[in-house]
């Protein structure tokens, strides 16, 4: 999820030799994003996109606000798949909002120290979750158990939600951001690398990118889409193949916590700094 920019300043100098590294190693491109529509900039600074494809919404989290302040000011917004407005103010009142999880008619919100439940139907806060030692709670994602797995990027720790209770489930998750709970294998962007860490708490790498590690979602074929923070979207192989799909660095969008239609293969991507969302079709060459 987002990420300041200054953590990658003292990488500002190495970044174009890595990517002309990658270029040279992953041989031919096979991907494209093809660029669908994008909403004007009225979107409050998006951090996440969750996609409800039954539904035919998008929920996204808005900051607004400064995203390391408790402010009030943050919210949850509704749009159709195809970016028309639904309702900019859909959640009110939390402070930074950032990772967006769902189970059942409940949605989970990263809101820098608590998780925020928030009725899907209504938009109505249901419960904010304090989580001890937290400083920066960034990503979201539910198992088909029910159990919330949150980052938090600044203390280095993923944390578990089950049953009511707040535990620590990864400790020395250094940058730990963007998550995906799939069966009983939980993946995550620790800083470049997406790693695999299994019920018995094994870490594999699966990859490493040129860049922290932002949002992260699975094509559903064993490969996956990941994002950096300052304008980078990667198709990565389940074989640890790392290939660039867009590339925007440098501007004012962002590319942070992206969602993903697996049936229409179609990108949500929160442009932070761009105050809109753009949809992009994944194509194969």
């Amino acid at each position: 999820m987002y990420k300041r920019l200054k953590p990658y300043i003292k990488m500002k100098k190495l970044l174009p030799a890595l990517f002309v590294l990658f270029a040279l190693t992953a041989g031919a491109q096979q991907h494209e994003l093809k660029k669908l529509w994008q909403t004007d900039t009225v979107v409050r600074t998006p951090e996440s996109v969750l996609p409800d494809l039954k539904k035919k919404i998008l929920y996204v989290s808005e900051i607004e606000g400064d995203g390391n302040t408790k402010d009030g000011k943050g919210g949850v917004a509704k749009l159709g798949l195809d970016g028309k407005i639904i309702n900019l103010d859909f959640t009110t009142g939390l402070n930074a909002p950032k990772g967006l999880g769902r189970f059942g008619n409940t949605l989970y919100v990263a809101d820098l120290t608590e998780i925020v439940e928030v009725n899907m139907n209504t938009g109505k806060v249901i419960k904010k979750i304090p989580v001890a030692g937290s400083k920066f709670l960034n990503d979201v994602t539910v198992d088909d158990k029910g159990t919330v797995y949150v980052s938090d990027t600044r203390v280095n720790v993923i944390y578990k939600l089950e049953n009511g209770q707040v535990s620590v489930f990864l400790n020395d998750a250094k940058g730990a951001n963007g998550l995906k709970a799939i069966g009983t294998d939980l993946y995550a962007l620790v800083n470049p690398d997406l790693i695999k860490i299994d019920a018995s708490g094994k870490r594999t790498t699966i990859a490493t990118l040129p860049c922290g590690g932002d949002g992260l979602e699975p094509i559903g074929n064993g490969d996956w889409l990941a994002t950096c923070w300052n304008g980078y979207i990667f198709y990565v192989t389940a074989a640890g193949k790392v290939e660039t799909l867009l590339d925007i660095h440098g501007g004012k969008l962002n590319t942070a916590d992206i969602g993903y239609d697996p049936q229409k293969h179609i990108v949500y991507v929160p442009t932070f700094n761009g105050n809109m969302v753009q949809a992009f079709e994944l194509v194969s060459k």
